[in-house]
């Protein structure tokens, strides 16, 4: 057999082993196609149902989550706590704080130990007040007899509004009967009103305080709504009820004028306590210097800064007062073993007070008592200005009685004695 008959006979035998079927197999494939495609869109509209379901309850989770976001975050009322500082706090419906705010210097150094009110988020209303009238009377804002503090609630619930002001009024006057603080506690509900926001806005100070510097207005328009801003609750508080006939001096300037007339400006170991008295006649403030030899008592015309009492150019009194009688070196409020050295008195200076110094004004007293030293204890000796006098306050206990004292510091006559039993 040739090659080529050979190569004839392989072609031959391929042909029949896989034949040219293009049209054939095609024909096939689309009639497998035809019944591939209905399974394909089965499970398709089986997928689209499960997204549908799945995106609805979604949709159900997040908008009642987001409901509950929304109305937890929300602010539904806004109290404010003013003295000289000014601290807002804004709460939820469950009474939660949401946000802390000082609005002056001095509510800062209030909230300081407090993250600067960041501390307070998310506490409930009545724990933040407590924590923050607490830091008050460290601070000293709310020690004197005529201190006040302000409580001031807004809302546009009002039966809320009032809700909140008798819990926080008893909240406050909780904490300041336990801290034995004797301030007076203001209260006022307001509705919101953009132009007392904005009034509060560009002077630093709340709404509520805001509302008070109006009511002031109010009774003498001549007055001006900034300087009024910078008055502390107090002063309003008395201005108010005194009709507002002038602008008072303020705090700073009455504590300037008194230390001018004592002569102690140039001396920082020497103190002041400044109370309004705002609603007495005359008008004044009582400032209280506080020095090593006792506390003096200044009292500051509160609408021309005029001294109306008080001993003039302290120091050069104080320095008569250290000749006089030449203490052991023990502090004036504890002054049982100071004794009088005859042999180094020298007269007073002329224009000076003459001291009869600590010891001989404890013997006074202890005399009078009819006791002897060591029959006595707790002895509290102080150095005080009445009225433009110098006294000495003596204040001890013997046996089941207390014994209180006012000496007159230049002639030693007793001015004031009472006894009582130690309770």
């Amino acid at each position: 057999m040739t090659s080529e008959k050979l190569e004839q006979r392989l072609a031959s035998a391929v042909e029949k082993t896989a034949p040219n079927d293009v049209n054939g197999v095609l024909s096939r494939c689309e009639e497998r196609k035809g019944t591939v495609i209905p399974m394909t869109a089965k499970k398709t509209t089986k997928r689209k149902w499960t997204t549908l379901v799945a995106a609805c309850l979604a949709v159900m989770l997040l908008g009642g989550g987001g409901l509950f976001y929304q109305q937890a975050n929300a602010v539904a009322s806004v109290v404010s706590l003013d003295v000289n500082p000014s601290i807002e706090l804004k709460v939820n419906r469950s009474e939660k704080v949401l946000v802390c705010t000082p609005l002056n210097e001095d509510a800062k150094a209030i909230l300081a130990d407090m993250g600067n009110g960041a501390d307070l988020k998310g506490a409930k209303l009545d724990v933040a007040v407590n924590a923050i009238v607490g830091s008050l009377v460290r601070n000293g804002y709310l020690n004197s007899i005529s201190s006040a503090i302000m409580i001031s609630v807004e809302d546009k619930d009002t039966a809320r509004a009032e809700k909140l002001q008798r819990e926080l009024t008893s909240t406050v006057d909780g904490v300041l009967q336990t801290s034995e603080s004797r301030a007076s506690v203001l209260t006022q509900t307001l509705t919101q009103d953009a132009g007392l926001a904005q009034q509060a806005r560009e002077n630093s100070i709340s709404t509520g305080k805001a509302a008070l510097v109006n009511r002031v207005l109010a009774l003498n328009a001549t007055l001006k709504f900034d300087a009024l801003a910078k008055l502390s609750v107090e002063e309003l508080k008395d201005l108010a009820e005194a009709g507002a006939p002038a602008m008072p001096i303020g705090m700073d300037a009455a504590r300037s004028a008194a230390e001018e007339y004592a002569g102690t400006t140039s001396v920082d170991s020497v103190t002041a306590e400044v109370d309004p008295e705002l609603d007495e006649s005359p008008a004044h403030y009582e400032v209280e210097l506080q020095t090593a030899r006792g506390e003096f008592k200044y009292l500051v015309d509160a609408y021309t800064g005029k001294v109306l009492s008080g001993q003039k150019d302290l120091l050069a009194a104080v320095s008569a007062s250290n000749e006089t009688t030449k203490p052991s070196g023990q502090k004036p409020a504890s002054a049982s073993n100071e004794t009088t050295k005859p042999s180094d008195q020298k007269p007073a200076p002329s224009g000076t007070v003459q001291d009869i110094g600590y010891a001989k004004a404890k013997s006074i007293a202890l005399n009078h008592a009819g006791l002897r030293e060591n029959q006595a204890y707790d002895m509290d000796i102080e150095l005080d200005d009445e009225d433009g006098t110098l006294v000495y306050e003596i204040e001890f206990k013997s046996g089941n009685m207390e014994y209180d004292y006012e000496i007159d510091a230049a002639s030693g006559a007793i001015l004031k004695h009472e006894t009582e039993l130690d309770d």
